[in-house]
């Protein structure tokens, strides 16, 4: 069993879910802290929603403990935790105005007008959308709906908002201001969010941790930065942003021998001779003239990314992905410099599952 702080919030403990003959979360172990940015990543059915779920007691678990301050919730019903939810679907009442929208948990709870209007205010006010208290639904833009949304769960003040993918509907640039604006409110509010999604510029935008999610399983949780320079399996390197991803041979500490030639990195703690996986990031690749480089390639493809060149280059049997801001021509022959910092070294036994620190 997975041991309990005292600085978490939720505790998910030995939880397993299944749907039918599939299962869903297996084993599964989960620790929020107090005033955390926590963001759920994974592809679809990777479990990330169920877990989602049964925090917010929409769900229960087959089998484990769903903790609350090292309480056990899982009788509890959604409506009596101290909690709210963000949707896709924003779920506005059409015939309602955004007063009455964002009023409407308060009223439920029977508060004196004079402090609903304070409390609706003030929600309005932080979501930037202060003077739309008389428009209906119908006449706001997606984002704009997303906000009110957001201004419904927290005008409550939960101690906890659950996001279940709430900008998947928003176009690129409307997403982008958003993940922003959700960053600067958590911040502000001082509460926990739990935030799920596939997108991994989402994540690693607004996370204070992330739990990538595969098969019902945490393949990894970490910092942003933890995640993206230090995967620890296969399945997250490829997940977090593009890698290059081959197979190598740890000769000793900080040696190791891939793609042909030796290589002095700054790993440690594996095998004489062990078999390895290399991980290095495209944007990790230089460049040089093919006299200057530790390894010689052949560029066949290239493409503008916008802030970036995207190229393919062969070496023997590996085609390396390089981004770089500068654009080579297919067909040039390059030399390529990997440098120890840039090396990421994993092991080939790595990948079933990870258990949360």
């Amino acid at each position: 069993m997975s041991e309990v702080n005292a600085n978490n919030i939720i505790d998910l403990i030995d939880i397993s879910k299944t749907f039918g003959d599939t299962d869903v979360l297996l084993n599964f172990n989960l620790h929020i802290k107090k005033n955390e940015f926590l963001t759920l990543l994974g592809p679809s059915g990777c479990g990330k929603t169920t877990t989602l779920r049964i925090i917010g007691g929409f769900e229960k678990p087959d089998s484990g403990q769903v903790l609350y301050h090292g309480e056990d919730i899982q009788d509890i019903p959604p409506n009596k935790r101290n909690f709210n939810t963000v949707f896709q679907k924003y779920s506005l009442f059409p015939h309602m105005n955004i007063f009455e929208n964002i009023a409407f948990g308060l009223r439920i709870k029977k508060l004196p007008e004079a402090e609903i209007r304070k409390k609706v205010t003030w929600a309005l006010d932080l979501v930037n959308l202060s003077g739309f208290e008389k428009r209906k639904p119908d006449s706001l833009s997606g984002g704009q709906q997303q906000r009110i949304a957001i201004a419904r769960a927290i005008v409550c003040e939960p101690e906890m908002l659950l996001f279940d993918e709430p900008l998947g509907a928003l176009d690129l640039k409307l997403r982008q201001e958003m993940q922003h604006e959700l960053k600067k409110l958590q911040r502000s509010l001082g509460i926990t969010f739990v935030y799920v999604t596939h997108d991994q510029e989402e994540a690693l935008t607004m996370s204070d941790t992330i739990v990538v999610m595969n098969e019902g399983r945490i393949q990894q949780a970490g910092t942003p930065v933890d995640i993206y320079n230090e995967p620890k399996n296969r399945f997250v390197a490829r997940f977090i942003g593009e890698s290059n991803i081959i197979d190598g041979t740890m000769l000793e500490d900080f040696k190791a021998q891939f793609a042909g030639r030796e290589f002095i990195c700054v790993d440690s703690g594996f095998g004489k001779n062990e078999e390895v996986d290399v991980v290095i990031r495209p944007e990790d690749i230089k460049l040089v003239p093919p006299d200057d480089g530790m390894l010689r390639g052949t560029v066949t493809s290239v493409f503008f990314k916008g802030v970036h060149y995207e190229m393919t280059v062969q070496q023997g049997d590996i085609n390396w992905l390089v981004q770089s801001t500068v654009s080579e021509n297919v067909g040039d022959t390059v030399g390529i410099n990997i440098y120890p910092n840039d090396i990421h070294i994993m092991r080939k036994s790595e990948g079933d599952s990870f258990t949360q620190e």
